[in-house]
């Protein structure tokens, strides 16, 4: 199945049997993903025919034109770019059935337990425990399934908990071993008893972050996703395909940040002075290459799983989207001090260059900390992409109950 023309009749025969205008909408999301023709690159049954990423296009372009219902994939972000590229490489064939299809029809919005109070930049020092009935929690028990896990602690920044079903989790099941090595990997029910999720309001007055409790949360073994203590090992799956959705969408030219402000400039004369016009033009000039080199690292995708390039990528969309923002309220003069409101509220999904230039600004001033800070990306440029020297770690072989907290 490497074929566009292909792909495009079989997109074909899918609007014949549910023409978009007559179809309920969660109708045709079903009927696509079962047609094969959700992320094509998946295999035949789950969402995709085994073809190569980029005919994808094909698919999208036909179901355009005919106006056809998408996903609305901003609302389940994590979901489609984080939880379902993790699950499709160790989940269970059990697991992937169960999952994948209502998570890329959107039945079933995601969110992402990972970072701690006491472990963000240093993800791997996460303190919330998951203990198995009987005490098996070590790699001596990898053979054994079923049972439950029992899970206390506490999950910070966790966009989109309030709307979510499921969740990515990662847990501490050996504390006598190193930080990296003690750790396991679950899927997590939102809606189970002892899950409390707490709003954590934004300096935009949003709340689309959260703070969640787990409280005696019992995790069934078979939502366990990889064996036991190999968790930092999946979740390096999930943060690369999570740096590649943020800094690595698709985007048309002048999409973004700099759509806005281009608009602004060439709409409102009267604003623009020679110095703003130059800061424009090589703001512009970047965003573009950086579109440009999503979109070559895309294609590199195609032949296997993202790697450390898409953490260059998240970093520059994080410095531009700042800049670029910034140089929009500048340009506005007193009109980018005004902000359209401030009320309590908590989004259904993240829009970066949502409502105005106020918002903006002050929304991508959280680019450079969520999904990996760039302190924390700088280094892994550094070390897996240029090949640095790494720098010391005193703690590398320390159990994780003995380090000094």
């Amino acid at each position: 199945m490497t074929d566009a023309e292909e792909l495009r009749r079989r997109t074909r025969e899918l609007l014949a049997a549910h023409p978009p205008a007559s179809t309920d909408r969660l109708e045709f999301l079903r009927a696509r993903f079962d047609a094969g023709l959700a992320w094509v690159h998946y295999p035949q049954g789950l969402g995709g025919l085994g073809a190569p990423r980029h005919l994808q296009v094909a698919v999208d372009a036909e179901l355009e034109a005919a106006g056809a219902p998408d996903n609305d994939a901003r609302r389940n972000g994590i979901g489609l770019g984080m939880a379902a590229p993790t699950i499709l490489k160790y989940g269970t064939k059990e697991q992937k059935l169960r999952y994948l299809r209502p998570l890329w029809t959107g039945e079933e919005v995601w969110c992402q337990l990972f970072s701690e109070p006491g472990a963000g930049s240093d993800l791997a020092a996460l303190g919330t425990r998951a203990v198995r009935e009987g005490g098996g929690t070590s790699r001596s028990s990898e053979a054994e399934s079923g049972g439950d896990w029992v899970v206390n602690g506490q999950k910070v920044w966790t966009s989109g908990a309030h709307n979510a079903r499921w969740a990515i989790l990662i847990a501490r099941t050996d504390p006598s071993v190193p930080k990296h090595a003690g750790i396991t990997y679950f899927l997590c029910d939102m809606t189970d008893p002892g899950v409390e999720v707490r709003p954590l309001r934004q300096i935009t007055g949003e709340a689309e972050f959260n703070e969640v409790f787990l409280t005696d949360v019992r995790i069934p073994d078979s939502r366990r996703l990889g064996e036991i203590g190999d968790g930092w090992r999946v979740a390096q799956t999930t943060l690369n395909n999570e740096r590649v959705a943020i800094g690595g969408m698709r985007l048309p030219r002048e999409g973004g940040m700099i759509g806005p402000v281009a608009k602004t400039w060439r709409e409102r004369p009267e604003l623009r002075t020679h110095d703003l016009h130059q800061r424009l033009l090589k703001l512009w000039v970047e965003a573009e290459v950086s579109r440009l080199t999503a979109e070559r690292l895309r294609q590199q995708l195609v032949a296997g799983q993202p790697g450390p390039e898409g953490a260059g990528m998240k970093l520059a969309f994080a410095r531009l989207n700042q800049e670029i923002s910034g140089l929009e309220v500048e340009l506005r003069g007193e009109e980018g001090l005004l902000y359209d409101d401030w009320t309590m509220r908590r989004p259904e999904l993240v829009d970066f260059t949502g409502r105005d230039a106020g918002y903006r600004y002050l929304r991508a001033k959280g680019n450079s900390i969520e999904g990996g800070t760039s302190e924390v990306l700088l280094n892994i440029v550094a070390e897996r992409v240029l090949g640095l020297p790494a720098e010391p770690r005193t703690d590398k072989d320390v159990a994780w109950k003995d380090l000094a907290r």
